[in-house]
C-alpha cells in the first residue's frame, strides 16, 4: 500500500476509536454517580492537555521522526482508554467513589489528551513530508475524509457495542487503538529521514505572520462548528416539537447526511477539482456562513437539514486551510505548524460546548447567529487579504 493510504487507515482507526465513546459517556457517568458539569470536565481536560501539548509532539517529530510520536500517541492513547475502563470497573464495584473515582477518570481523561495531541500533528507533518507542494491541497482532503468517516462510523459502533455493557466499548477503543499501534509499527514506513531531522527544530512562533492570519480563520472556523454541533440536538427537538427518542433518530439521521456530505466534499471532490487553497477556502466560508444563517431561519426538518448540508459542503474550507498552513513555512517547520493548527482545534473544542451552550439558554438562535458571525467576520478578513492561502 501507498504511505498516503497507509497514513488514511492510522487516522481513521484513532478518530473511530475515540468517537466510539460518544454515545456512552453521558450514561455510563449517571451511572456511576457523577454529574453533567463532572461529564464536560472530561471534554475540556482533554482538549487542554491537545491545546498545551500539539505544538510539543509537533515539533518534537522534527527532531525524532514522524514514526515514533505517532506510535507513542496511538499507545498512550490505548492505555489512557483501559485505565478510565478499569477506574469505572472500579466504580461499579464501589471501591471508588465520589471525589475519588471522578479525579481517577479525570486523570485518566487527561492523560489521553496528552498523548493523542501527538497523533493528529504528526499525521499531517508525515502527509506533508511525502507529497509534493503542487498536491498538497488534494492530499489534505484525504485526513479530512478519514476525520469525518471515524466519527460518522465511531458512535454507530459505541452504541451497538452498549448492548454488551458500557464498558465495552471503552475496551474496544483500547483494542483497536493497540492493533492501529501494531499497525503502524509493522506497516507504516518513516517519511523523515535520519539526515533530514535537526536536533533543534526551528521554533515557530503563534505570531508568525505567516501563518497567525490562518491560524485565526481556523480557529473561527472551528469555534463555529463546535458551537454548533453542542446545540444542534436541542434546536431539533425544539423547533419541531420532537420527543426524546424522535430526536435522537431524527438528529441522527441528519449528522449522518451532514457527515457523508462532509466526507465526499474533501475525499473525492477537492481531490478532482485540484483547486489551490485560496479558492477552496473562499467557496467554503460563503457555504459556511449560508449553512449557520439557515439553522437561524429554518422552520422544518427539510431546512434544518438542508442548512447542515450546506455546512458539510463548505467543509471544503479544512484541506485549505490545513494546506495553505503548510505551503506558508518551510519544510523544517512542517511538525510545527501542524502542533499549532491542532492546538488552534483544541481550543475550538474548549471553548465551543460552553459559549454554544450558554448562547442556547438565551435563545436557540443565539449559537447560530454567533457561529455565522464569526464566519462573516472570518471571510471578510480573507478577502481583506489578497496574499493569505494565494500560494499553491
Amino acid at each position: 500500500m501507498r504511505p498516503l493510504s497507509l497514513l488514511f487507515l492510522t487516522l481513521f482507526n484513532s478518530i473511530l476509536g475515540l468517537s466510539v465513546l460518544f454515545p456512552i459517556l453521558g450514561p455510563l457517568s449517571r451511572e456511576l454517580g457523577l454529574s453533567e458539569v463532572q461529564v464536560g470536565l472530561f471534554s475540556t481536560g482533554y482538549a487542554l492537555m491537545q491545546f498545551i501539548l500539539s505544538p510539543y509532539w509537533g515539533q518534537k517529530s522534527e527532531a525524532v521522526g514522524r514514526k515514533p510520536i505517532l506510535l507513542l500517541g496511538i499507545v498512550g492513547f490505548a492505555a489512557s482508554f483501559f485505565l478510565f475502563a478499569f477506574f469505572a470497573w472500579l466504580g461499579y464495584q464501589k471501591v471508588l467513589l465520589g471525589g475519588g473515582l471522578f479525579g481517577a477518570l479525570l486523570a485518566s481523561r487527561l492523560l489521553g489528551g496528552a498523548f493523542s495531541s501527538a497523533t493528529l500533528p504528526t499525521a499531517q507533518a508525515y502527509l506533508a513530508d511525502i507529497t509534493p507542494r503542487d498536491k498538497r491541497t488534494q492530499n489534505f482532503a484525504v485526513l479530512g475524509a478519514a476525520f469525518g468517516l471515524g466519527i460518522i462510523f465511531g458512535p454507530a459502533i459505541g452504541a451497538g457495542l452498549a448492548h454488551f455493557g458500557l464498558l465495552v466499548p471503552v475496551l474496544f477503543s483500547a483494542g483497536l487503538a493497540l492493533l492501529n499501534a501494531i499497525f503502524v509499527w509493522r506497516a507504516l514506513p518513516e517519511s523523515r529521514k535520519p539526515e533530514t531531522r535537526l536536533s533543534k527544530p526551528p521554533r515557530l512562533s503563534w505570531t508568525d505572520p505567516r501563518i497567525l492570519p490562518l491560524l485565526v480563520v481556523g480557529l473561527s472556523i472551528n469555534l463555529a462548528s463546535i458551537a454548533m454541533e453542542q446545540t444542534v440536538a436541542f434546536l431539533y427537538q425544539d423547533r419541531l416539537s420532537l420527543g426524546p427518542a424522535q430526536t435522537a433518530q431524527t438528529v441522527g439521521l441528519a449528522l449522518v447526511i451532514f457527515g457523508i456530505v462532509g466526507v465526499l466534499v474533501q475525499g473525492v471532490w477537492v481531490r478532482r477539482v485540484r483547486w489551490p487553497p485560496r479558492t477552496l477556502i473562499g467557496l467554503g466560508l460563503p457555504l459556511l456562513l449560508l449553512g449557520y444563517l439557515g439553522l437561524v431561519f429554518a422552520p422544518n426538518f427539510g431546512w434544518l437539514t438542508l442548512s447542515l448540508v450546506l455546512l458539510g459542503l463548505g467543509s471544503l474550507t479544512n484541506p485549505g486551510l490545513a494546506a495553505a498552513q503548510s505551503l506558508a513555512v518551510s519544510d523544517d517547520e512542517q511538525g510545527a505548524v501542524a502542533g499549532l493548527s491542532s492546538a488552534v482545534q483544541a481550543l475550538g473544542r474548549m471553548l465551543g460546548p460552553v459559549v454554544g451552550t450558554s448562547l442556547y439558554g438565551l435563545s436557540p438562535a443565539y449559537p447560530y447567529i454567533f457561529s455565522a458571525a464569526l464566519v462573516g467576520l472570518a471571510l471578510a478578513f480573507f478577502l481583506a487579504r489578497p496574499q493569505l492561502a494565494s500560494q499553491r
